[in-house]
């Protein structure tokens, strides 16, 4: 059994993970990181980085090193019903500057960055092949952790341990931290395409129980997000590549050429969805970050970046915590404080769009699009909407006469008491 001894523990290199261990070897604190994959992940996720996100890997001096051959800047989304016809646009360019837009990676360009970034620090220990075991702990304290590493048996002395390590973490298993975890009915098949068609600007259509996302991406190519139930994608691809296309041409037949160019399922992943809840995310000596403490469903547009701020909180706290030597749950918890209003406001948000998006109640799909025209008339409200969706919102967008007026239930009585005054 080996034994070794570190300030922080981190469990899983993933959103959150790798983002801490990199923050925190930029403030000098030796960190460890145990990942249970056996190296960098490969498989087809693109990335969407909201402008929250970018502001953190601006700070780590990542943002503007990300290869220009594998990012793509977008600033118009349009929502649009099944068929085609426009609903709503948002467009990032009305948010401040120089975060005013969203940025579209190639699969795993981002996370590769910070990845690659961390192998530089040497303050830092990047473990891949890791397995995490159990905690130890001294009079009801968390002191360090156990795991298995290839053959190996390792013992680590940790002040804090970070469970960063997904939906179904072990270490907040292993807390004894109760969660509400609940996998929604519908997952996502995710594709990237050639832009037979060259498209600049993202699309998102929804119907009776049917969503499809179009977004632009590097070289060429286009990213689809497809809602399909869960469980099914083994039965998507048994039904063939062609029935795939002529549903999705279904929704958009303007885009025709491009579903043509999906040749291999290779091209192709499922995307599960889920949400937890808990009721803390800290313990003495312990703290959960990103889906181990709060996964949300990916209508918020926010799972990958709301685990990328936590990170950056946290790293902000440790080092008082270092230099009081004071790794109580008490202190700990101010991080959680920060951080659990705009991760329940979204999670809630996300549970609002899920009801509404995929529905196949006609009632509720014509109150949607009603929405979405309104948004569309409306600049007040659609900010919000926008602003929310980039990260930068830590309250609710709407408020009850918000919604009554989005629904069209009533005037927006904002806009006609500038038009009164002659405010455009």
């Amino acid at each position: 059994m080996v034994t070794e001894e570190t300030d922080i523990a981190v469990v899983g290199a993933g959103g959150g993970g790798a983002v801490l261990a990199l923050a925190l070897a930029q403030k000098g604190i030796n960190t460890i990181v145990f990942e249970q994959a056996p190296g960098p992940p490969q498989g087809l996720r693109g990335e969407i980085l909201q402008p929250n996100g970018q502001h953190v890997l601006d700070r780590l001096g990542l943002l503007g090193r990300l290869p220009v051959e594998s990012t793509r800047t977008v600033q118009k989304f349009h929502f649009c019903r099944v068929g085609g016809e426009r609903l709503c646009t948002v467009d990032y360019s009305e948010l401040p500057p120089p975060y005013n837009q969203a940025v579209v990676t190639l699969p795993n360009v981002a996370h590769h960055a910070i990845l690659n970034a961390i192998e530089d620090e040497s303050s830092v220990s990047l473990r891949y092949r890791s397995a995490f075991t159990g905690l130890l702990r001294e009079n009801g304290r968390v002191v360090g952790l156990t795991v298995k590493q290839g053959e190996d048996s390792v013992t680590v002395k940790a002040k804090v341990v970070v469970g960063a390590d997904g939906a179904f973490s072990k270490v907040r298993e292993a807390l004894q931290i109760p969660a509400d975890l609940h996998l929604y009915p519908q997952g996502y098949l995710i594709a990237i395409v050639d832009a037979a068609v060259p498209i600049s600007e993202a699309k998102y259509f929804v119907g009776k129980r049917t969503i499809l996302g179009m977004f632009p991406a590097a070289g060429n190519k286009v990213y689809l997000f497809y809602m399909i139930k869960s469980g099914s994608y083994d039965r998507v691809k048994e039904q063939g590549i062609a029935a795939l296309q002529e549903s999705w041409v279904a929704i958009d037949p303007a885009s025709e050429a491009i579903f043509r160019t999906l040749t291999d399922w290779k091209q192709t992943a499922f995307m599960p969805t889920g949400r937890v809840r808990t009721p803390t995310w800290v313990a003495d000596g312990a703290v959960l970050i990103g889906d181990a403490a709060h996964a949300m469903n990916p209508h918020a547009s926010q799972g990958r970046m709301q685990a990328m701020v936590d990170a950056v909180t946290l790293a902000d706290l440790l080092p008082e915590c270092l230099a009081t030597n004071d790794y109580s749950a008490v202190i700990l918890k101010r991080y959680e404080d920060v951080r659990r209003p705009q991760v329940t406001m979204l999670q809630q948000l996300a549970d609002e769009q899920v009801l509404f998006w995929n529905t196949a109640n006609p009632i509720i799909a014509f109150l949607r699009d009603r929405v979405f025209r309104t948004l569309d008339r409306n600049a007040r409200l659609r900010y919000r909407v926008l602003s929310t969706t980039a990260g930068l919102r830590k309250e609710p967008p709407f408020g009850l006469m918000d919604r009554l007026m989005a629904a069209g239930l009533l005037p927006d009585y904002s806009i006609r008491d500038r038009a009164v005054r002659g405010i455009p």
